[in-house]
């Protein structure tokens, strides 16, 4: 129970020239003496679908135990910390993406099924088709409440060299792992600063922002007045939030200030404000995702690391191997072992997410209780372009519907992707008979 001797709506928000700053939860926010699950400010579970392709190095990523007490094998090991909050899912059958009977083989443009578990048609021209995905299902459940129904976010350039878009797909399939309609795939945005803007505001005009990025000004200065006036309401506990807050505001402001400046002073393959590194880049993108967690500015969200075919490296992952080309490991036990440190590094990098969230106080509980983080790849073994024991997991507490600790092992090529699908919705309350290739829910999710 909250006990607090004012009340300001949960929906607050401080303005000034071009800003509009919402708030994180406060104390103030909850009427005295009234459980926060009979307010408004409630908090609500969010949704984070992120998607990485070309599978997980074989050998290197599946508990040798099933149910609990499992041992987090090397790619999986930087998720230790948050044990209790993670489920690991083997043996997952990505149905939908393999070749139709009598056809050989199987290609990599699947990744628009992602959260839909559709194989999308088979086009390079204007007649797109997938499915609706379950990140828009579940924004129209829950979203419709906030500033942005979802948010659709990217750490790799479509323009880069990993548009290579063939086998007779069109590049829409990768581009996007979101789609409001089968016909309509949703932008991903890869530059930080848009985001930046979307979430506080956009600063007035073009010359406007850019006068004010070249004096190193905040967008926060134009509250200085307001925000003065608004702590006075509030208890000392609460200002304590903003400040800490508004810190945090400050933070990813300076960081994306000297990515600003990193592409205009020397000359990158990436578009203004995108820092070159996808360490800082992911990072700035993650920080971003969190603090419009905390403002309730958005409550679902979208993720892709990379698209298909992506030739990129990852210096921080331990080695120079190429994304794409590493995944091809000729079933060569060295190249294998290579290939695990750029997957664990991938991993290491949404344990970075997890953390922010579980650092995060939220209501009663942190932003990790109250979200749920899905992560996954098209692939099993992404030698063969194989779809089936493909790699998922599950974060976070869904506000207490989830039980972590576990790793659920299923039969191979018995349960799809779909039904995992079906069964997330069901823990956001949005009732659907079936998802994809779904067949039924997980009984034991």
């Amino acid at each position: 129970m909250f006990i607090t001797k004012k009340h300001i709506p949960r929906r607050t928000f401080l303005r000034g020239a071009g800003t509009m700053l919402a708030l994180p939860l406060l104390d103030a926010m909850v009427p005295a003496r009234t459980l926060l699950a009979q307010t408004a400010a409630n908090p609500r579970t969010r949704f984070t679908g992120i998607f990485v392709p070309h599978g997980m190095a074989p050998g290197y990523w599946v508990p040798a135990k099933e149910g609990a007490g499992f041992e987090f094998p090397m790619i999986l090991s930087p998720l230790e910390p948050f044990r209790d909050r993670t489920v690991v899912l083997s043996g997952l059958w990505s149905k939908s993406a393999e070749p139709p009977p009598g056809v050989t083989g199987a290609d990599h443009w699947v990744a628009a099924a992602y959260l839909c578990a559709d194989k999308p048609r088979k086009t390079a021209g204007a007649d797109i088709y997938d499915g609706t995905t379950i990140d828009q299902l579940i924004a129209e459940k829950i979203g419709q409440e906030t500033l942005l129904p979802s948010m659709q976010l990217g750490v790799e350039d479509p323009g880069a060299n990993s548009s290579n878009c063939g086998e007779g797909y069109s590049c829409a399939y990768t581009n996007s792992i979101s789609w409001s309609t089968p016909t309509k795939p949703l932008p991903m945005e890869i530059n930080p600063q848009v985001v930046f803007e979307r979430l506080f505001g956009d600063g007035g005009t073009a010359e406007e922002r850019a006068a004010r990025r070249q004096q190193d000004r905040s967008i926060l200065d134009s509250i200085t007045k307001t925000l003065a006036r608004f702590k006075v309401r509030i208890g000392a506990e609460d200002r304590v939030r903003v400040d800490e807050y508004l810190g945090d505001v400050r933070e990813i402001e300076r960081r994306l200030q000297i990515a600003a400046k990193a592409s205009t002073e020397v000359p990158t393959t990436t578009p203004y404000g995108v820092p070159e590194s996808f360490d800082e880049h992911i990072k700035l993108q993650f920080d971003l995702l969190a603090l419009a967690f905390r403002a309730d500015i958005t409550r679902v969200s979208t993720l892709l690391y990379a698209r298909d075919l992506t030739a990129r490296v990852y210096p921080e992952s331990g080695t120079t191997i190429s994304f794409h080309g590493g995944s091809h490991h000729a079933e060569d036990p060295k190249r294998i072992a290579e290939y695990a440190k750029l997957n664990r590094y991938h991993v290491a990098m949404l344990a970075y997410f997890i953390d922010k969230l579980r650092s995060t106080a939220d209501g009663d509980g942190t932003l990790l209780d109250h979200s749920l983080i899905l992560y996954g790849s098209n692939m099993g073994d992404s030698n063969q372009h194989l779809h089936y024991d493909v790699p998922h997991l599950l974060l976070g507490g869904a506000s207490g519907k989830l039980k972590g600790g576990r790793h659920l092992a299923f039969p191979t090529r018995t349960v799809t992707t779909g039904n995992l699908l079906l069964s997330i919705l069901d823990l956001f309350g949005v009732a659907q008979d079936r998802v994809g290739d779904s067949t039924g829910k997980l009984v034991n999710l």
